[in-house]
Protein backbone atom coordinates (compact mmCIF):
# COMPACT_ATOMS: atom_id res chain seq x y z
CA UNK A 1 0.00 0.00 0.00
CA UNK A 2 0.99 3.19 -0.81
CA UNK A 3 2.12 5.76 2.08
CA UNK A 4 1.45 9.36 1.36
CA UNK A 5 2.79 12.29 3.20
CA UNK A 6 0.12 15.66 4.54
CA UNK A 7 1.33 17.79 2.09
CA UNK A 8 1.12 14.99 -0.75
CA UNK A 9 -2.57 14.27 0.37
CA UNK A 10 -3.54 17.70 0.48
CA UNK A 11 -1.93 18.36 -2.65
CA UNK A 12 -3.97 15.34 -4.46
CA UNK A 13 -6.90 16.63 -2.83
CA UNK A 14 -6.44 20.08 -4.12
CA UNK A 15 -6.03 18.92 -7.66
CA UNK A 16 -9.16 16.95 -7.88
CA UNK A 17 -11.26 20.51 -6.30
CA UNK A 18 -10.06 22.15 -9.23
CA UNK A 19 -10.43 18.93 -11.92
CA UNK A 20 -14.52 18.80 -11.01
CA UNK A 21 -15.49 21.67 -13.08
CA UNK A 22 -19.30 21.95 -10.87
CA UNK A 23 -16.89 23.64 -8.02
CA UNK A 24 -15.42 26.27 -10.80
CA UNK A 25 -17.46 29.45 -11.07
CA UNK A 26 -20.21 28.68 -8.54
CA UNK A 27 -22.62 31.04 -6.88
CA UNK A 28 -23.37 30.58 -3.23
CA UNK A 29 -26.04 32.34 -0.69
CA UNK A 30 -24.85 32.88 2.78
CA UNK A 31 -24.73 35.36 5.89
CA UNK A 32 -21.32 36.70 6.15
CA UNK A 33 -19.65 36.02 9.52
CA UNK A 34 -16.18 36.66 11.22
CA UNK A 35 -15.42 39.19 8.41
CA UNK A 36 -11.88 40.89 8.17
CA UNK A 37 -10.44 42.82 6.28
CA UNK A 38 -6.82 42.40 6.33
CA UNK A 39 -4.23 45.24 6.06
CA UNK A 40 -3.00 43.45 2.69
CA UNK A 41 -6.35 44.52 1.65
CA UNK A 42 -7.56 40.49 1.66
CA UNK A 43 -10.94 40.01 2.72
CA UNK A 44 -11.52 37.17 5.17
CA UNK A 45 -14.88 35.33 6.44
CA UNK A 46 -16.87 32.95 6.91
CA UNK A 47 -20.23 31.93 4.53
CA UNK A 48 -23.08 30.39 6.63
CA UNK A 49 -26.55 29.38 6.63
CA UNK A 50 -28.69 28.08 9.52
CA UNK A 51 -27.21 24.77 9.08
CA UNK A 52 -23.26 25.12 7.79
CA UNK A 53 -20.71 26.82 7.56
CA UNK A 54 -18.10 27.72 4.49
CA UNK A 55 -14.77 29.44 4.55
CA UNK A 56 -13.90 32.18 2.08
CA UNK A 57 -11.65 34.70 1.45
CA UNK A 58 -11.37 37.38 -1.19
CA UNK A 59 -7.99 38.25 -2.66
CA UNK A 60 -6.60 42.24 -2.91
CA UNK A 61 -7.13 42.23 -6.68
CA UNK A 62 -10.90 41.41 -6.63
CA UNK A 63 -11.46 43.13 -2.80
CA UNK A 64 -10.13 46.37 -4.67
CA UNK A 65 -12.92 46.37 -7.19
CA UNK A 66 -15.68 46.23 -4.42
CA UNK A 67 -18.62 49.19 -4.65
CA UNK A 68 -19.38 48.25 -1.00
CA UNK A 69 -17.61 46.96 2.42
CA UNK A 70 -19.03 43.85 4.00
CA UNK A 71 -20.01 43.52 7.23
CA UNK A 72 -20.59 41.24 9.80
CA UNK A 73 -24.54 39.71 9.20
CA UNK A 74 -24.88 40.46 5.83
CA UNK A 75 -26.67 38.36 3.56
CA UNK A 76 -24.71 37.54 0.37
CA UNK A 77 -24.19 35.47 -2.78
CA UNK A 78 -20.61 34.70 -3.40
CA UNK A 79 -19.68 33.65 -6.26
CA UNK A 80 -15.85 32.24 -7.33
CA UNK A 81 -14.44 28.67 -6.61
CA UNK A 82 -13.85 26.31 -4.35
CA UNK A 83 -10.13 24.68 -3.43
CA UNK A 84 -8.40 23.47 -0.98
CA UNK A 85 -5.95 25.66 0.82
CA UNK A 86 -3.02 22.86 0.75
CA UNK A 87 -1.00 24.40 4.52
CA UNK A 88 -4.15 23.77 6.12
CA UNK A 89 -5.65 20.90 4.47
CA UNK A 90 -9.09 23.07 4.35
CA UNK A 91 -11.34 24.18 1.60
CA UNK A 92 -12.67 27.30 1.36
CA UNK A 93 -14.21 29.24 -1.29
CA UNK A 94 -11.78 31.68 -3.21
CA UNK A 95 -14.48 34.93 -4.11
CA UNK A 96 -14.65 37.09 -6.98
CA UNK A 97 -17.07 39.21 -6.31
CA UNK A 98 -19.82 39.36 -3.50
CA UNK A 99 -23.35 40.58 -4.31
CA UNK A 100 -25.53 41.83 -1.25
CA UNK A 101 -28.66 39.85 -0.97
CA UNK A 102 -30.15 41.23 2.06
CA UNK A 103 -29.83 41.26 5.91
CA UNK A 104 -29.31 37.59 7.24
CA UNK A 105 -31.50 36.75 10.09
CA UNK A 106 -29.27 37.42 13.32
CA UNK A 107 -28.37 40.77 11.58
CA UNK A 108 -32.22 41.43 10.93
CA UNK A 109 -33.43 40.60 14.32
CA UNK A 110 -30.97 42.89 15.58
CA UNK A 111 -31.43 45.97 13.80
CA UNK A 112 -35.21 45.19 14.79
CA UNK A 113 -34.20 45.10 18.55
CA UNK A 114 -32.21 48.58 18.36
CA UNK A 115 -35.25 50.29 16.74
CA UNK A 116 -37.39 48.62 19.44
CA UNK A 117 -35.06 49.82 22.53
CA UNK A 118 -34.69 53.27 20.54
CA UNK A 119 -38.83 53.77 21.04
CA UNK A 120 -38.18 52.68 24.46
CA UNK A 121 -36.19 55.30 25.08
CA UNK A 122 -33.38 53.06 26.11
CA UNK A 123 -30.48 54.94 24.39
CA UNK A 124 -31.18 58.09 25.27
CA UNK A 125 -28.42 60.53 26.07
CA UNK A 126 -29.96 62.63 28.28
CA UNK A 127 -30.13 59.30 30.79
CA UNK A 128 -26.53 58.81 30.23
CA UNK A 129 -24.74 58.93 33.93
CA UNK A 130 -21.59 60.33 34.37
CA UNK A 131 -18.36 57.79 35.01
CA UNK A 132 -16.82 59.07 37.89
CA UNK A 133 -13.29 60.43 37.88
CA UNK A 134 -11.33 58.36 40.14
CA UNK A 135 -13.71 55.60 42.12
CA UNK A 136 -12.63 53.69 44.38
CA UNK A 137 -14.42 50.46 43.81
CA UNK A 138 -14.55 48.62 40.46
CA UNK A 139 -16.93 46.24 39.44
CA UNK A 140 -16.17 44.11 36.48
CA UNK A 141 -18.57 41.34 35.13
CA UNK A 142 -16.96 39.10 32.31
CA UNK A 143 -15.33 35.59 32.38
CA UNK A 144 -12.89 35.31 34.97
CA UNK A 145 -10.86 32.96 32.71
CA UNK A 146 -11.02 35.56 29.68
CA UNK A 147 -7.87 38.01 28.58
CA UNK A 148 -10.21 40.62 28.94
CA UNK A 149 -9.76 40.35 32.96
CA UNK A 150 -6.23 39.90 32.79
CA UNK A 151 -5.71 43.11 31.01
CA UNK A 152 -7.86 44.98 33.36
CA UNK A 153 -6.12 43.89 36.36
CA UNK A 154 -2.46 44.52 34.66
CA UNK A 155 -4.01 48.15 34.07
CA UNK A 156 -5.37 48.92 36.73
CA UNK A 157 -2.31 47.30 39.12
CA UNK A 158 0.09 49.45 37.79
CA UNK A 159 -2.05 52.52 37.25
CA UNK A 160 -4.52 52.93 40.00
CA UNK A 161 -2.98 50.10 42.78
CA UNK A 162 -5.11 51.95 45.70
CA UNK A 163 -8.38 51.08 43.70
CA UNK A 164 -9.98 48.20 44.87
CA UNK A 165 -11.50 45.56 41.95
CA UNK A 166 -14.73 43.58 42.22
CA UNK A 167 -14.69 40.66 40.08
CA UNK A 168 -17.99 39.17 39.33
CA UNK A 169 -17.62 35.94 36.73
CA UNK A 170 -19.90 35.53 33.90
CA UNK A 171 -20.22 34.04 30.95
CA UNK A 172 -19.90 35.82 27.95
CA UNK A 173 -20.74 33.33 25.43
CA UNK A 174 -23.02 30.39 24.83
CA UNK A 175 -26.11 29.32 26.22
CA UNK A 176 -27.26 31.37 29.12
CA UNK A 177 -24.46 34.40 28.83
CA UNK A 178 -26.96 37.01 28.41
CA UNK A 179 -28.80 35.82 32.04
CA UNK A 180 -25.21 35.28 33.76
CA UNK A 181 -24.20 38.89 32.42
CA UNK A 182 -27.44 40.56 34.09
CA UNK A 183 -26.69 38.88 36.98
CA UNK A 184 -23.20 39.79 37.50
CA UNK A 185 -24.57 43.31 36.75
CA UNK A 186 -27.42 43.16 39.90
CA UNK A 187 -24.63 41.60 42.02
CA UNK A 188 -21.90 44.70 41.52
CA UNK A 189 -24.38 46.99 42.03
CA UNK A 190 -25.22 45.29 45.15
CA UNK A 191 -21.57 45.00 46.43
CA UNK A 192 -21.53 49.07 46.28
CA UNK A 193 -19.37 49.44 43.33
CA UNK A 194 -18.69 52.90 41.92
CA UNK A 195 -18.50 51.97 38.36
CA UNK A 196 -19.01 49.00 36.50
CA UNK A 197 -17.05 47.43 33.74
CA UNK A 198 -18.90 44.84 31.35
CA UNK A 199 -16.14 42.90 29.34
CA UNK A 200 -15.48 41.11 26.79
CA UNK A 201 -12.94 39.92 23.95
CA UNK A 202 -13.38 40.11 20.30
CA UNK A 203 -15.41 37.76 18.25
CA UNK A 204 -18.15 36.83 15.63
CA UNK A 205 -21.20 38.05 15.57
CA UNK A 206 -22.45 34.39 17.30
CA UNK A 207 -19.89 35.10 19.79
CA UNK A 208 -21.22 38.33 20.75
CA UNK A 209 -25.15 37.46 20.55
CA UNK A 210 -25.63 37.59 24.30
CA UNK A 211 -24.30 41.48 24.32
CA UNK A 212 -27.47 42.40 21.43
CA UNK A 213 -29.95 41.03 23.82
CA UNK A 214 -32.86 42.71 24.95
CA UNK A 215 -32.38 41.55 28.93
CA UNK A 216 -28.57 42.55 28.62
CA UNK A 217 -30.13 46.64 27.54
CA UNK A 218 -32.62 46.25 30.24
CA UNK A 219 -29.77 44.87 32.78
CA UNK A 220 -28.08 48.11 31.60
CA UNK A 221 -30.91 50.51 31.98
CA UNK A 222 -31.92 49.50 35.57
CA UNK A 223 -28.44 49.64 36.80
CA UNK A 224 -27.93 52.31 39.16
CA UNK A 225 -24.30 52.67 38.91
CA UNK A 226 -22.64 54.02 35.90
CA UNK A 227 -21.81 51.50 33.14
CA UNK A 228 -19.13 51.06 30.93
CA UNK A 229 -19.52 48.54 27.55
CA UNK A 230 -16.16 47.24 26.61
CA UNK A 231 -17.31 44.24 24.16
CA UNK A 232 -15.12 43.44 21.30
CA UNK A 233 -12.64 45.12 19.70
CA UNK A 234 -12.75 48.27 18.04
CA UNK A 235 -14.53 47.51 15.37
CA UNK A 236 -17.35 45.46 17.23
CA UNK A 237 -20.83 47.38 18.11
CA UNK A 238 -23.12 45.59 19.93
CA UNK A 239 -26.94 46.85 21.49
CA UNK A 240 -25.01 46.71 24.98
CA UNK A 241 -22.59 49.24 23.74
CA UNK A 242 -25.51 51.56 22.46
CA UNK A 243 -27.33 50.80 26.25
CA UNK A 244 -24.06 51.40 28.34
CA UNK A 245 -23.44 55.02 30.05
CA UNK A 246 -20.38 54.89 27.98
CA UNK A 247 -18.66 52.75 25.17
CA UNK A 248 -14.93 52.16 24.76
CA UNK A 249 -13.05 50.12 22.18
CA UNK A 250 -11.16 47.45 24.37
CA UNK A 251 -11.60 46.18 27.68
CA UNK A 252 -7.77 47.53 28.18
CA UNK A 253 -9.24 51.20 26.99
CA UNK A 254 -12.11 50.92 29.95
CA UNK A 255 -9.31 49.84 32.40
CA UNK A 256 -7.61 52.99 31.16
CA UNK A 257 -10.70 55.18 31.77
CA UNK A 258 -11.67 54.74 35.25
CA UNK A 259 -7.59 54.49 36.26
CA UNK A 260 -5.86 57.76 36.87
CA UNK A 261 -2.47 57.55 36.40
CA UNK A 262 -0.06 59.06 39.15
CA UNK A 263 1.82 61.43 36.70
CA UNK A 264 -1.58 62.31 35.42
CA UNK A 265 -2.58 63.24 39.03
CA UNK A 266 0.27 64.90 39.32
CA UNK A 267 -0.28 67.17 36.49
CA UNK A 268 -3.99 67.58 37.49
CA UNK A 269 -2.67 68.95 40.83
CA UNK A 270 0.06 71.25 39.19
CA UNK A 271 -3.05 72.45 37.09
CA UNK A 272 -5.83 73.21 39.69
CA UNK A 273 -2.77 74.61 42.11
CA UNK A 274 -1.86 77.25 39.67
CA UNK A 275 -5.81 77.25 38.62
CA UNK A 276 -5.68 78.28 42.59
CA UNK A 277 -3.53 80.73 42.97
CA UNK A 278 -5.29 82.75 39.94
CA UNK A 279 -8.43 82.44 41.53
CA UNK A 280 -6.64 83.24 44.83
CA UNK A 281 -5.08 86.38 43.61
CA UNK A 282 -8.16 87.72 41.45
CA UNK A 283 -9.91 87.14 44.96
CA UNK A 284 -7.51 89.16 46.49
CA UNK A 285 -7.06 91.97 43.75
CA UNK A 286 -11.05 91.93 43.75
CA UNK A 287 -10.80 92.60 47.60
CA UNK A 288 -8.00 94.87 47.41
CA UNK A 289 -10.19 97.24 44.80
CA UNK A 290 -13.52 96.72 46.80
CA UNK A 291 -11.41 98.14 50.00
CA UNK A 292 -10.02 101.36 48.43
CA UNK A 293 -13.39 102.30 47.38
CA UNK A 294 -14.79 101.77 51.09
CA UNK A 295 -11.81 103.61 51.77
CA UNK A 296 -12.91 106.23 49.70
CA UNK A 297 -16.75 105.91 50.52
CA UNK A 298 -15.96 106.58 54.48
CA UNK A 299 -12.99 109.40 53.57
CA UNK A 300 -16.08 111.60 52.52
CA UNK A 301 -18.67 110.17 54.97
CA UNK A 302 -15.65 111.46 58.20
CA UNK A 303 -15.97 114.16 60.01
CA UNK A 304 -12.64 115.18 59.14
CA UNK A 305 -13.48 115.32 55.38
CA UNK A 306 -16.41 117.25 55.98
CA UNK A 307 -14.74 119.79 58.08
CA UNK A 308 -11.85 119.72 55.65
CA UNK A 309 -14.51 120.01 52.32
CA UNK A 310 -16.04 123.30 54.58
CA UNK A 311 -12.94 124.70 54.98
CA UNK A 312 -12.22 124.92 51.37
CA UNK A 313 -15.84 126.02 50.94
CA UNK A 314 -15.70 128.68 53.50
CA UNK A 315 -12.06 130.14 52.40
CA UNK A 316 -13.62 130.08 49.17
CA UNK A 317 -16.57 132.09 50.18
CA UNK A 318 -14.73 134.54 51.99
CA UNK A 319 -12.45 135.11 48.83
CA UNK A 320 -15.38 135.62 47.31
CA UNK A 321 -16.94 137.77 49.80
CA UNK A 322 -13.43 140.05 50.13
CA UNK A 323 -13.62 140.61 46.36
CA UNK A 324 -17.41 141.23 46.18
CA UNK A 325 -16.71 143.94 49.13
CA UNK A 326 -13.81 144.91 47.68
CA UNK A 327 -16.03 145.94 44.35
CA UNK A 328 -18.89 147.48 45.98
CA UNK A 329 -16.46 149.56 48.13
CA UNK A 330 -14.37 150.57 44.59
CA UNK A 331 -18.21 151.43 43.13
CA UNK A 332 -19.21 153.34 45.80
CA UNK A 333 -15.85 155.37 46.27
CA UNK A 334 -16.27 156.04 42.54
CA UNK A 335 -19.61 157.02 43.55
CA UNK A 336 -18.69 159.44 46.21
CA UNK A 337 -16.16 160.85 44.49
CA UNK A 338 -18.05 162.22 41.55
CA UNK A 339 -20.75 163.40 44.52
CA UNK A 340 -17.98 165.34 45.78
CA UNK A 341 -16.97 166.93 42.30
CA UNK A 342 -20.58 167.87 41.75
CA UNK A 343 -20.81 169.35 45.40
CA UNK A 344 -17.08 171.35 45.19
CA UNK A 345 -18.71 172.66 41.85
CA UNK A 346 -22.04 174.38 43.46
CA UNK A 347 -20.03 174.88 46.71
CA UNK A 348 -20.40 178.54 48.41
CA UNK A 349 -16.72 178.39 48.70
CA UNK A 350 -16.19 178.11 45.16
CA UNK A 351 -18.77 180.97 44.68
CA UNK A 352 -16.43 183.26 47.01
CA UNK A 353 -13.68 182.29 45.33
CA UNK A 354 -14.78 183.64 42.16
CA UNK A 355 -15.53 187.32 43.74
CA UNK A 356 -18.83 186.68 45.03
CA UNK A 357 -20.18 187.07 48.76
CA UNK A 358 -22.34 185.98 50.96
CA UNK A 359 -24.46 188.22 53.68
CA UNK A 360 -25.50 186.56 56.64
CA UNK A 361 -27.86 188.04 59.34
CA UNK A 362 -27.88 185.90 62.70
CA UNK A 363 -26.59 183.35 61.17
CA UNK A 364 -29.23 182.91 58.28
CA UNK A 365 -28.35 183.82 54.79
CA UNK A 366 -30.13 186.32 53.32
CA UNK A 367 -31.16 185.87 49.49
CA UNK A 368 -33.31 188.84 48.98
CA UNK A 369 -32.56 192.45 49.35
CA UNK A 370 -36.04 193.15 50.98
CA UNK A 371 -35.46 190.87 53.98
CA UNK A 372 -33.24 193.70 55.14
CA UNK A 373 -34.27 197.25 56.85
CA UNK A 374 -32.20 200.23 57.60
CA UNK A 375 -30.08 200.03 60.52
CA UNK A 376 -30.06 196.32 60.24
CA UNK A 377 -26.31 194.56 61.12
CA UNK A 378 -25.03 191.73 58.49
CA UNK A 379 -22.42 189.97 58.01
CA UNK A 380 -20.72 189.51 54.82
CA UNK A 381 -18.62 186.66 54.40
CA UNK A 382 -15.93 186.94 51.24
CA UNK A 383 -13.50 184.40 50.37
CA UNK A 384 -10.74 185.87 52.85
CA UNK A 385 -12.79 186.58 55.83
CA UNK A 386 -16.41 188.28 57.00
CA UNK A 387 -17.01 191.85 57.89
CA UNK A 388 -19.61 193.17 59.88
CA UNK A 389 -22.07 196.04 58.47
CA UNK A 390 -24.81 197.89 59.30
CA UNK A 391 -27.76 198.89 56.48
CA UNK A 392 -27.68 202.47 55.75
CA UNK A 393 -30.38 202.39 52.82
Amino acid sequence: MLILSVSQINTYLSFKFKEDKKLSGVMIRGEISNFTAHRTGHFYFTLKDDKSTLRAVMFRSFASKMKFMPCEGMGVIVMGSISVFERDGTYQIYATDIIPDGAGVQYTANEQLKEKLKKEGIFDESIKRRIPYMPSKIGVVTSSGGAALQDIINILSRRSPTSELVVINALVQGDGAADSVCKGIIKAEELGCDVIIIARGGGSLEDLSAFNTEKVAYGIYNCTIPVISAVGHETDFTIADMAADLRVPTPSAAAELVAVSKERLLENLSYYEEKLKGAMNRYFQRLTVQTERMDQRLLHLSPMYRLDKNADKLESMTMRLDTAFSRIMSVLENRIERIYEKMEAVSPVKVLERGYSLVYRDGSPVTQAKDLKKNMEIEIHMQDGTIKAVIIE
